[in-house]
């Protein structure tokens, strides 16, 4: 192909790429000269008068699961040890005759609570396995705590594709373990199991990891997720009603568009968050219970789906619609954005928690949509 570009000219070849007898090799289109496994990559080759350059286009592409479980701790479950594989990746794994190992990375206070039960997960699985408990809380989310994860995890030792790191706790435990994970030889597996309702309808089922950095929350960071997130509510029971409070605040941040519609208020681009009304109903007439259950599950009938398992669902499917199609948030007009510009100020000078910031911020916003100031 030539093009002109302003007085010169140049001549651009796009070039497949073709695995051939274990090395990969490039072919235009005009002169196919092997056959092999093609890839998606792309090589444009382009010469003019002040010589030659070569641009790369390389799709990225992760694959990741996101399953929701029962009783996850238990050792008769196959999921926290097999559920991030696909059954081909399974056959081939058990056939190997080596132990499996697992590298743990838990919260303290979830310790306190669940480390015996994941400890006797992992013996009766005859697991080779080692868990690290920390402080993981948002004035300790720092590098130190990177690095702390990074020296254990190379004394441990594990083999950086076939032995995912399992990450157990809240958002912040989630963040700074995918971020180690992220780091450790260039990207290691991970495994997300959130123990908090927030972390389980948000930061378990994105890309971003991340710390606090220079006075700025979550200035350092990547986006790699992990293979799997393993949701379990039975978790919730342990919670205090505030925690649980936080989750359903963000959730609610999904109904803003639904109370624009309902009462009257005028909605903008940053409104338009809300996607299901059939979850703002169930959050307006069952709430008060849910919090009260800690969104236990309570089935009268087993065919009808109860109120906490549907409300969860349509969160969990609302927020992967969001991030699905933006995982590296190319698009920074993000709606799950919506709520954050104005609450890391509140929560940093105020006892609200970063959620209870974002979910009082979207009320902020909405109240002068509400008033008259031609008068």
């Amino acid at each position: 192909m030539i093009s002109n570009n302003n007085s010169s000219c140049s001549q651009q070849t796009k070039f497949n790429l073709v695995q051939v007898k274990g090395t990969w090799i490039r072919q235009s289109d005009q002169f196919q000269l092997a056959e092999g496994k093609l890839s998606d990559a792309k090589i444009y080759e382009n010469k003019s008068e002040h010589g030659v350059s070569w641009t790369v286009v390389s799709p990225v592409v992760f694959t990741y699961r996101v399953i929701q479980c029962k009783n996850i701790l238990d050792p008769t479950n196959d999921t926290l040890l097999w559920g991030h594989l696909g059954e081909e990746e399974l056959k081939h794994t058990l056939s190997n005759c080596k132990p499996p190992k697992r590298f743990v990375v838990i919260d303290e206070n979830v310790n306190k609570l669940y480390g015996s039960q994941v400890s006797q997960y992992f013996k009766a699985r005859g697991v080779v396995y080692k868990i690290l408990p920390l402080p993981t809380t948002e004035e300790n989310k720092c590098m130190e705590l990177v690095t702390k994860i990074l020296e254990e995890v190379h004394e441990f030792g594990i083999d950086r594709r076939s032995e995912p790191i399992v990450a157990i706790g809240g958002g912040v435990c989630l963040d700074v373990v995918g971020l180690a994970a992220s780091l450790y030889r260039r990207r290691t597996p991970y495994i997300r199991v959130p123990t908090t309702l927030l972390s389980y309808i948000d930061a378990s089922v994105g890309a971003k990891t991340g710390v606090n950095f220079a006075g700025g929350k979550n200035k350092l960071g990547s986006y790699v997720p992990p293979v799997a997130a393993f949701l379990d509510c039975s978790f919730f029971q342990t919670l205090p009603p505030r925690q649980i409070s936080n989750g359903m605040a963000e959730m609610l941040k999904e109904l803003t568009q639904c109370c624009a519609d309902r009462y009257g208020m005028c909605s903008s681009a940053g409104m338009a968050l809300m996607k299901h009304r059939g979850l703002f109903e169930l959050m307006e007439t069952e709430g008060r219970k849910l919090l009260h259950t800690k969104l236990q599950v309570c089935k009268t009938r087993p065919e009808q789906e109860d109120s906490a398992t549907a409300i969860i669902r349509i969160a969990i499917e609302t927020m992967l619609e969001e991030l699905a199609p933006n995982l590296w948030e190319d698009d920074l007009d993000r709606l799950v954005d919506f709520g954050h510009l104005i609450s890391p100020e509140e929560y940093c000078q105020h006892c609200f928690t970063e959620r209870q910031s974002t979910s009082i911020c979207p009320s902020w916003y909405m109240w002068p949509s509400k008033r008259d100031f031609s008068q």
